[in-house]
């Protein structure tokens, strides 16, 4: 086994031994059209590649070597661990607007771990084989999505952003076969719930919706149980899903990171990011910016997630009428009371952000105006992200040809002068970096080291999360990491990989 890092270990023990895992099946205990017991199916030659080694220290979960048990058969789901319950979930989704009845058709959830805390986390194998919600799909995964789902996983992580994370990714010695024959993997996610906005839309229509409120008092007593006793629970669940959503968004925007595949059954019901297919990160601000193959019509663009967000969060709010109040019509009305607070709710905290990124310790009108202002010249001028906010928050504003321009030094120096009505020019700009990333996972760098790792180099891959491990480390200095695609990788798409 050779390390790179104190985090992610590019693995080499084919006799180590995974313990530690405390198993709870509470999801399993919902009616059985929830789910569909299967096991993975077994591959031929599996071997862990990548080990997230602080992951597994929070779960709980040791590693021990030289027993003859493989810990790649526990990642593979050729051998499951015991009292590990292996199920698929149901569920539906409004993929594109359109309503689907789905499933997970290549992932399968071994059961819900209690890490020390007594936190309960879900631990799914990714790209596992079919289900009976596979559609004609294989079941299995490519090896780059995988290493891509780890790789931005994490980086959310890293910059402070809820996400679901990944603990490993196992290659299975098997091609899969997309366009052409590619190698596979299973990643291993680990997740607060894999429970979706899809899964309520699921229990809605399933058997005449005969499980919607033992789903719902499911959530309740897992995820929110503050809710829990109060006559009115159900519509309090529909509150406390759509602040934490509206939270959630807003901290994508103000890192320009875009979803791609914003269907309903990719929205978290716990306000995690989750299903990394194929997402990126904006580098020229550009509110039209979409970066996924199918979406044709920009439907999840950049500057669509609030309004995309706060339509999903209507479809929940559907789901849910039965049990907000027996009258449809007064349900109704308090349903689309709680929904229409979403824009408020997500303006306030975007808002919230959007000042500290600039240095604003209070929330001024003429605050806000400067930060509209700066994003005007930062679309006239296709102004880098994460760079202007990273310029901005040092001593020393770069020397660059993109600042010298009427528009930006009026808008700087007018910036300038109402940061110093509050407080220090250094205190504000240490507060800067603070919120304002150094670094994020530019989308030509996540192609190179991505076809680097599939071609069996891993160092460049662990190199970089190294560096995105600390996103706000302003200290770090290096070109290679910072600069922005050259102007030929703005038409740049993304794969959802299956």
């Amino acid at each position: 086994m050779s390390t790179v890092d104190q985090t992610h270990v590019w693995w080499r023990d084919a006799d180590a031994k995974l313990d530690g895992w405390r198993w709870d099946h509470r999801y399993s205990q919902l009616p059985e059209f929830f789910f569909e017991r299967v096991k993975p199916t077994s591959v031929t030659q599996p071997n862990v590649l990548l080990w997230n080694a602080s992951l597994a220290e929070e779960l709980g979960l040791d590693v021990e070597s030289n027993d003859g048990v493989s810990m790649a058969a526990c990642l593979s789901g050729n051998a499951i661990p015991n009292d590990a319950a292996p199920l698929a979930q149901a569920y539906a989704g409004h993929q594109f607007g359109h309503f689907t009845m789905l499933g997970d058709g290549r992932a399968i959830l071994l059961g819900e771990h209690i890490t020390p805390r007594g936190e309960h986390v879900d631990v799914q194998l990714k790209g596992a084989g079919r289900t009976r919600y596979s559609r004609g799909g294989d079941g299995r995964a490519a090896l780059k999505p995988m290493l891509r789902e780890y790789l931005i996983s994490e980086a959310m992580h890293g910059l402070g952003i809820e996400t679901t994370r990944a603990l490993a990714v196992v290659t299975t010695g098997e091609p899969v076969y997309r366009e052409e024959a590619l190698p596979g993997a299973i990643l291993t996610r680990i997740a607060q719930s894999h429970i979706r906005v899809g899964t309520f839309q699921f229990a809605a229509g399933a058997d005449g919706g005969s499980g919607l409120q033992a789903l719902s008092d499911h959530v309740i007593q897992r995820h929110y149980p503050q809710c829990h006793g109060n006559d009115d629970c159900y519509r309090l669940l529909l509150d406390e899903v759509i602040s934490k959503q509206a939270t959630l968004i807003a901290r994508w925007q103000s890192v320009g990171f875009v979803h791609g595949v914003m269907n309903t059954d990719n929205m978290s019901i716990v306000g995690e990011t989750i299903d990394y297919g194929p997402c990126a990160f904006m580098d020229r601000y550009d509110t039209n910016t979409v970066f996924s193959s199918i979406d044709h019509q920009g439907r999840y663009a950049y500057g669509n997630q609030p309004s995309i967000a706060q339509w999903n969060l209507a479809r929940f709010a559907e789901a849910l009428l039965p049990l907000i109040d027996s009258n449809r019509d007064v349900a109704v009305e308090r349903a689309t009371e709680a929904v229409e607070r979403f824009e408020s709710l997500f303006q306030n905290a975007y808002q919230h952000i959007m000042l500290r990124k600039l240095g604003f310790d209070q929330d001024h009108q003429h605050h806000r105006s400067c930060v509209d202002d700066l994003l005007t010249w930062m679309t006239d001028a296709n102004a880098d992200w994460t760079n202007t906010f990273r310029d901005l928050s040092a001593e020393q504003l770069p020397d660059r040809d993109i600042y010298h321009s009427d528009t930006f030094e009026n808008w700087h120096s007018r910036w300038h002068d109402t940061l110093t009505t509050q407080s220090s020019i250094a205190t504000a700009k240490q507060r800067m970096r603070e919120i304002n990333p150094a670094f994020i996972p530019r989308n030509h760098i996540v192609e190179s080291v991505l076809e680097s790792a599939q071609q069996g180099n891993l160092e460049p891959l662990l190199d970089w999360m190294e560096v995105l491990s600390r996103p706000y480390d302003h200290s770090v200095s290096s070109a290679q990491w910072q600069t922005p695609p050259e102007t030929d990788f703005r038409d740049y798409q993304t794969f959802c990989g299956t």
